[in-house]
């Protein structure tokens, strides 16, 4: 019975620790997902969306509506030496009041009324044609956003994973120093060693632990921000997969950023071509039915009519002119804006990658240092049990090993946060 509640605790606490375990994939994922940015863009294409069936409706079906008047212009009549109030004049001679042909008695008009635009294709199409390269550029808007998050991200998790690693380099320091001062102990008891050198070793010990306590709670605050920037609002403390960031194959001819100043090309032009629908002719049928009258109405007002109504900007004050103008100097904006990104790219490319040559050279001379500091550390361990070496000596060993073995990780941390730049800029 105990073996099996063991077995089972067992099985728990593998699914405890594999639960508490993230990799950098999981935490691109939750920021993508908590994005607004993103999210704004989306919904942005479903406004698109909307706005083409609106422009789609407008254009291909007919506007109907129920349009009433009443109109009344009443007069005080002087004919016949009198003063008459009139709401419909009979055909006054003498009279106060507007003009009696201002309203003919009256007006009263209730109807239905029908317009329908005719051969609008064009108009649709360049609508279809701006409608089309906003969506893609909501779409080239997320990419870069995805992008720009993976390279906050990254850069966040890697300083979590240092902090991370320099409490582990530390925890494992200190487990060593305290297995000496065991053996210590064994040899100040003997006399071997006085009571001021195990003194010495304790407080070097001490040291060890507030540097793994300082780095753990540095661990922690750097994966709150990591939580942050991701939209977690779990805040247990997990652990982080080690990652190894690989550059990048050369994109430069295919650059995804070059995808934006493509599309803004685009809309430029789409835009242009839509101003340039009102310059053309255009048609609509109208017709109406219901009644009709200026004096009271009746039945025999009731009737319909039909027609066509046509319309063509012959002369607007050379807008269009002016428009064209503002384009190609949009056009010339975004060319120069484009070649000026070639430059950024090629200049920090090549910024990166020197840097990330200088490191590979430092990190191999690093750990043949620490090579050699791991078989000198096991000559020390035997010289400090039989008493050939003082405990500074030990010590100050100690103390190297430690400092290689950070200058080491910062080395490789280092050089994967240039990786994620380099990469950056060659997406």
């Amino acid at each position: 019975m105990k073996i099996l509640q063991l077995s089972i605790y067992l099985i728990f606490f593998v699914v405890i620790v594999n639960a508490q375990t993230r990799d950098l994939n999981y935490y691109f994922e939750q920021a993508k997902t908590s994005s607004p940015l993103i999210n704004k863009s989306r919904n942005n294409n479903k406004i698109i969306q909307l706005d083409m069936q609106k422009v789609k409706s407008i254009i291909s079906k007919p506007q109907v509506n129920v349009e009433a008047n009443v109109l009344f212009s009443p007069i005080i009549s002087h004919d016949n030496n009198s003063n008459k109030f009139q709401w419909v004049s009979d055909g006054a001679n003498s009279y106060t009041g507007y003009d009696l042909a201002y309203s003919d008695g009256g007006q009263y008009q209730a109807y239905l009324s029908v317009k329908q635009p005719l051969f609008l294709g064009g108009i649709y199409k360049s609508y279809s044609q701006q409608a089309e390269i906003q969506t893609n550029l909501n779409k080239n808007n997320i990419i870069l956003t995805q992008h720009e998050l993976e390279k906050l991200v990254s850069h966040q998790y890697i300083l979590c994973l240092q902090a991370k690693q320099q409490s582990d380099i530390s925890k494992s320091l200190l487990n060593k120093l305290n297995e000496q001062l065991q053996t210590m102990q064994k040899l100040v008891e003997n006399a071997i060693y006085k009571h001021s050198d195990l003194m010495l070793m304790q407080i070097e010990s001490d040291n060890y632990k507030l540097k793994y306590e300082k780095y753990t709670n540095d661990y922690r605050t750097n994966l709150a921000d990591l939580n942050l920037l991701c939209g977690i609002t779990d805040t247990n403390t997990v652990n982080l997969k080690i990652v190894n960031i690989q550059l990048g194959a050369d994109t430069i001819n295919s650059s995804v950023f070059l995808e934006k100043y493509k599309l803004d090309s685009l809309s430029i032009i789409a835009n242009r071509q839509l101003f340039n629908q009102k310059y053309k002719p255009k048609l609509s049928l109208f017709a109406n039915a219901g009644l009709n009258a200026i004096y009271m109405p009746s039945v025999n007002r009731l009737g319909f009519a039909t027609g066509l109504n046509f319309s063509w900007n012959i002369f607007d004050g050379n807008q269009k002119k002016i428009q064209h103008n503002k384009s190609l100097i949009e056009m010339q904006t975004l060319e120069f804006e484009k070649q000026n990104f070639y430059k950024q790219t090629k200049i920090n490319k090549e910024r990166y990658l020197s840097q990330i040559k200088a490191i590979d050279k430092q990190i191999v001379i690093v750990q043949n240092q620490l090579n050699q500091y791991a078989k000198l550390v096991e000559l020390y361990k035997i010289q400090l049990s039989q008493a050939q070496i003082s405990i500074m000596d030990f010590k100050n060993i100690v103390r190297d090993i430690y400092a290689k073995k950070q200058e080491n990780l910062n080395l490789q941390l280092q050089k994967q946060a240039l990786i994620i730049s380099y990469n950056y800029w060659n997406f």
